[in-house]
């Protein structure tokens, strides 16, 4: 029996497996674990509605954007996602709270027998603690977000409304394949027989994908791009303001707290599934659907997608970390970025440094560091691969100490850029 929330989850990390720390060895493809401990909670996940989303990027805010929508129509919404950035009780939220210190540890406690005979993996133990926390705290629907693929995740147990999946990209080849098409069939895993399966972005080399597992399964199958055109009008950096034609000649324009202009890509599927479910019932109104998608941040405290920190000098935190998220971040920071460009920059050894070094902006100042994870590639190595092609770069450290760094570096008309990895992102100080 512990006593404290840090002893339970000092325990936790001990005794499972976690792939953000160790990486690919803490995978455990399968459902097999998540189904016994379910059945061992009482099969909690199958006690209210839910809303299933994979993808390469963006389905973190994708996420985030339909539950705020959902809670600003009135609905008590659960919301798992991961990794987390500060604390392990970001993962599971209702209406934006996170479930407290004193929750988790009883949760622990009460299971730790069943945890010690499943065995299962830190991952694992968290889509299992966010199914039991929503059905504990009586929520109208819940938004589950995948951790890895889609076939053989965790959450993957789920008989959602409807599934959603955003972008297809590079990331976790290794275990998700080596093409598009391979990894696009393990995110249609979550494809389920007669449910609505919504995709955001089409990709033609991925449609036939996501066709051909919808038709076996009898799914009805929606491209975002088939019902509604996206533009983006505005972009403040503050605000994004987009005008949306919807296929029935229907007309709205809405405005979003989350200002990457790679949003774009989500924002179309966040719309359909919004609209799947009020197809089935669900009361959400315009004006829920506009004060939602405007205060997603507030709403869901979500952090680390294109968060500002500081106006002067520009400073901006992202944790796009593959080579699809890297170019949609670079991509936004050339259109933002005012003076001399600092970018503090750590990453994760088992990265495809090759496949990105041609993303990283040539006329920047690197600042490497190593955040404190194992799987951390080492802030000297890093500065080795960046000299190597023809960058400027100098070895820090510490993340807090790269930040350190950089803030007396940058004069107030510059722009600092902090990401190349999540765990980098959550060392910041400021965050």
């Amino acid at each position: 029996m512990f006593q404290t929330y840090a002893e339970a989850m000092d325990w936790i990390l001990s005794q499972l497996p976690m792939f953000t720390r160790i990486g690919a060895t803490a995978y455990k493809p399968g459902i097999g674990n998540i189904v016994a401990l379910c059945e061992a909670l009482g099969n909690p996940h199958l006690k209210y509605p839910i809303i299933h989303i994979a993808g390469t990027n963006g389905k973190g805010s994708s996420s985030h954007s339909i539950a705020s929508v959902l809670q600003a129509a009135g609905y008590k919404t659960g919301l798992h996602t991961s990794p987390h950035l500060k604390k392990f009780n970001e993962r599971i939220r209702i209406n934006g709270f996170e479930w407290d210190d004193e929750q988790i540890l009883q949760f622990i406690n009460t299971h730790q027998i069943i945890i010690n005979v499943i065995k299962p993996s830190y991952f694992e133990i968290s889509v299992a603690m966010a199914f039991y926390a929503f059905a504990k705290e009586n929520v109208d629907i819940a938004v589950i977000e995948t951790g890895l693929g889609g076939r053989l995740d965790s959450t993957n147990i789920v008989n959602p409304l409807v599934s959603l999946i955003t972008n297809i990209g590079w990331d976790h080849t290794d275990l998700l394949g080596d093409t598009l098409p391979k990894i696009a069939a393990e995110k249609a895993g979550i494809i389920k027989p007669y449910v609505p399966a919504i995709i955001s972005k089409y990709q033609e080399e991925c449609a036939p994908v996501f066709i051909k597992k919808a038709e076996s399964v009898n799914a009805p199958l929606a491209f975002a791009k088939d019902h509604l055109n996206v533009k983006e009008l505005s972009n403040t950096g503050l605000e994004v303001t987009y005008g949306v034609n919807w296929s029935n000649g229907s007309r709205m324009v809405i405005n979003s707290d989350l200002t990457g202009s790679y949003q774009i890509d989500n924002i179309p599927g966040i719309l359909l599934t919004i609209k799947t479910l009020q197809d089935q019932g669900f009361e959400i109104s315009a004006d829920a659907i506009a004060k939602g998608l405007a205060n997603v941040k507030a709403n869901t405290w979500l952090k680390g997608r294109w968060q500002v920190l500081n106006e002067q000098p520009l400073t901006i935190a992202d944790t796009g970390h593959n080579k699809d998220g890297l170019k949609q971040v670079f991509t936004q920071l050339e259109k933002v970025r005012t003076g001399k460009l600092f970018i503090v920059l750590g990453m994760m050894a088992d990265k495809d440094f090759e496949a990105i070094k041609n993303l990283f902006p040539t006329d920047a100042l690197y600042l490497t560091c190593s955040p404190n994870t194992p799987r951390a590639l080492p802030a000297n190595q890093l500065t080795e691969k960046l000299l190597a092609i023809n960058l400027e770069a100098i070895t820090i450290g510490t993340v807090s100490d790269a930040y350190e760094k950089v803030k007396e570096l940058a004069t107030p008309s510059d722009t600092i850029f902090i990401g190349g990895s999540t765990f980098v992102v959550a060392e910041i100080p400021d965050l």
